[in-house]
């Protein structure tokens, strides 16, 4: 026997259709917007007022101790209205009489802070890990970052005996990105973490964990305090409190 649709089941089957289209367009839209942004990221993260391009060092006479930071904009210090209001300025700002020496590039992949860590031989009593966030947010994969992260440890460990690594945080919680890019940037992010908590256990090094779930990050609570107006740097006030994790996180390091 053929079965047959009545004209108002169509009609009802037709106006579902439609309004599942409609539901989906935002959605789209949203994607492919987010998706093109990520072309812009560095451009916008450049040229965003207050922006810092230029990572903070120092060199004492004598130094007491010797830091070497490698990373990403984030050890540049991106978002900071000055390098001293950086990360890497606040912690030079608490140890006056310690030498930093950064080689931290903006824009920085992880595969770039391994070629980083292979300029000089000089040994640090310290040395300071700031990346991972690029390879969040430029899709790399999670066996590219494995071997990455497998090469940065080990190239780390031949330049000091206390190395501290330390990931950007959830970038999914940033303002740049909103759902659902946000959603995906957050795995991407979790699944980072995972990866540098078990490698730093490997290598023995000091892992700092800044991720944190949506409900309960700083970063999206007070979201305008502490984030740059590019919308995905941590700003003056965003770099303190991740010096406060780094202090509470490595006890005795920084």
């Amino acid at each position: 026997m053929v079965s047959t649709i009545s004209n108002d089941r169509l009609a009802s089957l037709a106006r579902k259709k439609m309004k599942r289209r409609r539901l989906l367009h935002p959605t789209l839209l949203g994607l492919l917007v987010s998706l093109a942004g990520l072309t812009e990221l560095s451009a916008a993260a450049e040229s965003a007022s207050g922006m810092v391009l230029e990572g903070f060092q120092a060199s004492p006479a004598r130094p007491r101790l010797r830091l070497l930071v490698v990373g990403d904009s984030t050890a540049v210090g991106t978002g900071a209205s000055a390098p001293a209001q950086s990360l890497v300025g606040l912690i030079g700002r608490a140890h006056p009489d310690w030498m930093i020496r950064n080689l931290a590039l903006d824009g920085a992949k992880l595969e770039d802070i391994a070629a980083q860590l292979r300029v000089g031989a000089e040994s640090y009593d310290r040395l300071l890990i700031l990346g991972g966030g690029n390879d969040v947010i430029r899709l790399s994969s999670l066996p590219q970052m494995r071997e990455q992260l497998n090469t940065i440890l080990a190239l780390a460990k031949q330049r000091s005996s206390k190395v501290v690594l330390m990931p950007a945080g959830n970038v999914g919680n940033a303002p740049f990105f909103f759902w659902p890019l946000s959603r995906w940037m957050t795995q991407r992010s979790r699944e980072l973490h995972a990866l540098a908590a078990q490698l730093a256990a490997v290598h023995e090094v000091r892992y700092v964990r800044l991720f944190k779930e949506r409900a309960d990050d700083p970063f999206v609570a007070q979201a305008e305090l502490l984030h740059a107006e590019d919308g995905i740097h941590p700003s003056d006030a965003g770099y303190a409190l991740w010096l406060r994790e780094l202090q509470a996180q490595a006890p005795g390091l920084f």
